[in-house]
């Protein structure tokens, strides 16, 4: 969560209540199962969580789960109360093998760098100047094994900026990535990232997809609604983290 820190210590626990709930009603939403539910498939990480998913789940974590998260993050901050901090996130999605039954293994220190990665972080700046609440970037392999795959129907290659996610601090960590910040175009996010050797993609042939339209409509109607919102207070919204794995038997 970006600045969670920042956040007074008295509105911590109430910020983080809310992402529980959306993540709940997200993962419910998208037809995947709940980690919580599992021994070892989820930890609490203070401003986050990694969440551990079976490979068959990997394209469903992509599309429909972050268009969902996106819209549901929208529909947050109109109706949050005006004291109630902003969520806005960055979210990894990884996938590899972890060892049974702790999942444990270098899969999840990947997709805890790719969300410390200086990529991520400058996506979700372009994410919050364009009114958008969410900055996700995928592995390689995770996007190789869901969108060229075809595993996600309404996302494509012209949704993804593809680019290379690296850490302050760890030299030795330097891998190739796509970004996705829906509801918001890989040419508007491409100025933000700076030396990392992006590429745009070209520009996309058909309409935006119904969950992503869904979630720009909701950004766009922000400003218009936001006054009545204060009085109303939050409504339940929903939201993911994204670590998961493949291979026929194992987790990540």
């Amino acid at each position: 969560m970006k600045g969670y820190s920042q956040i007074p210590e008295a509105k911590m626990a109430q910020v983080r209540s809310d992402l529980d709930d959306i993540l709940a009603t997200v993962l419910a939403q998208s037809e995947l199962e709940q980690p919580r539910e599992r021994d070892g498939a989820y930890k609490d990480t203070g401003d986050g969580a990694i969440f551990v998913f079976p490979a068959r789940d990997t394209g469903r974590l992509v599309d429909p789960l972050l268009g969902y998260l996106n819209a549901a993050l929208c529909r947050y901050d109109r109706e949050r109360l005006a004291s109630s901090p902003a969520i806005r996130l960055r979210a990894s999605v990884h996938s590899g093998p972890l060892s049974l039954p702790d999942h444990r293994g270098d899969a999840i220190n990947e997709a805890c760098r790719l969300i410390d990665s200086q990529a991520a972080r400058q996506a979700m700046a372009a994410a919050a100047d364009h009114g958008a609440f969410l900055a996700t970037v995928l592995s390689d392999i995770a996007y190789r094994r869901t969108v060229h795959a075809g595993r996600t129907p309404a996302l494509d290659e012209h949704h993804f900026l593809r680019t290379t996610a690296r850490v302050d601090g760890k030299p030795g960590f330097e891998r190739p990535c796509r970004l996705l910040v829906p509801s918001v175009s890989p040419a508007a996010v491409s100025p933000y990232l700076v030396g990392a050797g992006n590429s745009t993609p070209p520009s996309l042939p058909g309409s935006v997809p119904q969950e992503h339209a869904e979630a720009q409509e909701a950004c766009e109607r922000q400003d218009t609604v936001r006054q009545k919102a204060k009085a109303s207070g939050r409504a339940q919204v929903i939201q993911v983290g994204g670590n998961y794995s493949t291979g026929p038997k194992e987790r990540s």
